[in-house]
């Protein structure tokens, strides 16, 4: 990054995919919070003209807070390090590994991190056979913030009549049982858990719509829980070659004990709200929303 005492910020945000909307808020967040410490910014809607955008503006570094694909998968990762522009979070493959959900479980395994099974299968078959026994979960195998995804329980009459929006081919996981706890990993360091408490489903709404959610931080769990919540979000993080700020999933069916403890995925693109997950648990360790976005600058870099 520059050493210019007022260093040139462009704020990544909105963008094509179905997250946009997140994002925006994301942006306009981090935006705000990074003039507060003192930063030169520069807003920027990353459409297909991002490159001349860029070359325009003549950024320091860019703040990446693009949600799902495009800006989360590799692609946008690509054009900074094209372009030679420092940028925050995880680099190209990272970012591609972490987007694809079956293999980034097929490192975590590699890794020893404990998951559930799950197959790709075609939507149309999908929507013909249970592909598996339920309790299971379709969704989509590129997407985050929970988009396009079906809970098939116990009960269920038939296979899941899956949208003609979804992909060709989609995921299909056993169900995993239990409570909904997060770590959050900034550089090389597991900050906390939250305990996630909703109604139902962790879906699209109870993340992103006022009181769809209720987060315990620091969640209220046995310390052997707790420790391997880090310990696991942290191999995660590094076995993906994840940098800066990630986020990683669990289940816990608290009846098995450690055993009951499942990795779910990992986000290299967490929320970036101050009430969002990974700021709130940054603020639980002393650290304030523009500092922590202050941080995630200072740790932007390119190949990588």
């Amino acid at each position: 990054m520059s050493s210019r005492a007022n260093p040139k910020v462009a704020v990544l945000m909105g963008g094509p995919s179905a997250e946009r909307e997140v994002s925006l808020t994301s942006g306009r967040e981090c935006a705000a919070a990074l003039r507060d410490a003192g930063y030169e910014v520069v807003e920027v809607d990353a459409g297909l003209d991002l490159v001349a955008r860029l070359n325009e503006i003549k950024p320091d570094v860019c703040f990446n807070a693009l949600h799902g694909r495009w800006g989360e998968d590799g692609c946008v990762q690509g054009i900074l390090e094209w372009l030679g522009i420092p940028y925050t979070h995880s680099g190209v493959l990272a970012s591609a590994l972490a987007m694809d959900k079956q293999r980034s479980k097929d490192v975590y395994k590699s890794a020893g991190l404990p998951v559930v099974e799950s197959v790709i299968a075609a939507r149309d078959t999908v929507r013909q056979q249970h592909v598996m026994t339920p309790p299971y979960v379709v969704k989509p195998n590129s997407e985050g913030s929970s988009v396009g995804v079906y809970l098939v329980n116990e009960a269920a009459n038939g296979p899941p009549q899956l949208s003609d929006d979804m992909p060709e081919h989609v995921m299909v996981e056993t169900f995993a049982p239990g409570r909904e706890m997060t770590t959050t990993v900034m550089g090389d360091r597991a900050l906390s858990v939250t305990d996630i408490l909703t109604d139902g489903w962790y879906d699209y709404d109870a993340k992103y719509k006022v009181g769809g959610s209720r987060h315990v931080i620091p969640a209220d769990i046995p310390k052997q829980i707790f420790d391997a919540c880090l310990d696991y979000a942290l191999r995660a993080h590094n076995v993906l070659g994840c940098r800066g700020v990630s986020r990683t999933d669990f289940r816990w069916d608290e009846t098995r004990g450690l055993d009951g403890l499942i990795l779910l995925e990992t986000n290299t693109q967490p929320g970036m709200t101050p009430t969002s997950l990974a700021p709130e648990q940054a603020t639980e360790i002393g650290m304030s929303f523009s500092e922590l976005c202050a941080w995630m600058v200072e740790d932007a870099s390119c190949n990588r």
